[in-house]
């Protein structure tokens, strides 16, 4: 799907498991690298904190400014991380399914009403109609459930910042509350933030199954390209449930 102004473009194909799980379809994420999560428009300015390497992870403790770029990749050779388990010490039992209706990150003053996210008619993940508002991906498990649930939003639009144009800055251990319709609210805790080159969308990473409560945060990053309309890369924010209220 290309990459129109001021439309985004989250290709996340998938297949769907068993109660609500995702498993990923190569085909629609096989687009990812012409516009996967485009989510920008047109003269794009300002631009959204870039990671530096095509994949990183912030450290706890030097919160950076989003105009200030981000640094202390840990690649390998090739500029691509290792997998690593996002709640492997986790011991909160995941709630049972409820959908969400609102998130809040408290570190970067963000707190959005949830649109939901299905999949277009070329099987991609549909992006949020609202720049602010993000879109909870209806067809994987709902936050605080087992599973990795996803959370896509818009890092700009039409040379304006959108709900997730801070994601970036974000750090391990930040908190992440996504309230549901239950009356719970899961609280999540970031575990790490990396960036890829959209044609090396980590899908397995992203939406493998997992034995635990899981939460995806993903919107565009790296360079923009006004000739193309269209991000160079993908912000991922990872996280696992740490807790709930009431």
């Amino acid at each position: 799907m290309s990459d129109d102004p001021g439309h985004g473009s989250p290709q996340a194909p998938v297949r769907r498991g068993l109660r609500g799980t995702v498993l990923i379809a190569a085909t629609a994420l096989a687009v990812a690298g012409g516009s996967m999560l485009a989510l920008g428009a047109v003269r794009q300015q300002p631009a959204p904190p870039d990671l530096s390497g095509p994949s990183a992870v912030q450290h706890p403790g030097t919160h950076r400014s989003p105009s200030s770029p981000l640094s202390s990749p840990l690649s390998s050779p090739s500029g691509q991380r290792a997998p690593r388990s996002d709640a492997a010490t986790s011991q909160v039992a995941p709630l049972s399914s409820s959908p969400p209706v609102q998130v809040k990150i408290p570190a970067i003053k963000m707190s959005s009403r949830l649109e939901r996210l299905g999949l277009d008619e070329k099987s991609a993940m549909q992006t949020p109609q609202d720049p602010a508002k993000a879109g909870w991906y209806t067809p994987g498990p709902t936050p605080g459930a087992k599973g990795p649930a996803v959370i896509a939003g818009h890092v700009t639009w039409n040379g304006s910042r959108a709900v997730f144009f801070d994601l970036a800055t974000l750090e391990r251990g930040d908190a992440i509350d996504v309230a549901r319709q239950d009356g719970t609210t899961a609280h999540f805790t970031v575990d790490r933030v990396a960036q890829y080159p959209k044609d090396k969308f980590p899908t397995i990473d992203v939406y493998r199954n997992i034995d635990h409560a899981g939460l995806r945060l993903i919107t565009c990053g790296g360079t923009y390209s006004q000739a193309r309309n269209h991000y160079a890369d993908n912000i991922v924010v990872y996280a696992h449930l740490t807790g709930h209220t009431p």
